[in-house]
């Protein structure tokens, strides 16, 4: 069992951005997936959820109307669009598979690293 994030970098204030988590040698269709975020120094952040069928979505207030999550279980791949990005978004973002949004993780990836300059 594997899970990949990518997408992270460095981008301004105001900008957008596109991580993915891409699973490898199992299919995600059937979990739900979450993104979580930790800043240096802080504790872990749950950002977003999407449940398996029929996809209910999940934010943490402080990214709702600006991140959008979803999956493509064709690519065995979930998303997590970012607009308007804010320097309190730098982070380093890792997804995770859940049996449902809000119980625990059951498989980890590893870590993007994103960073928004003011």
């Amino acid at each position: 069992v594997q899970l990949q994030a990518s997408g992270g970098g460095l981008v301004q204030a105001g900008g957008s951005l596109r991580l993915s988590c891409v699973a490898s040698r199992f299919t995600l269709d059937y979990y739900a997936i979450g993104w979580f975020r930790q800043a240096p120094g802080k504790e872990r952040e749950g950002v977003s959820c999407i449940s398996g069928s029929p996809g209910t979505t999940y934010y943490a207030q402080s990214v709702k109307g600006r991140f959008t999550i979803s999956r493509n279980n064709a690519r065995n791949t979930v998303y997590l669009q970012m607009n308007s990005l804010k320097p309190e978004d730098t982070a380093v973002y890792y997804c995770a598979t859940f049996i449902a949004c809000g119980t625990d993780a059951n498989y980890w990836g590893q870590g993007t690293q994103v960073t928004v300059s003011s």
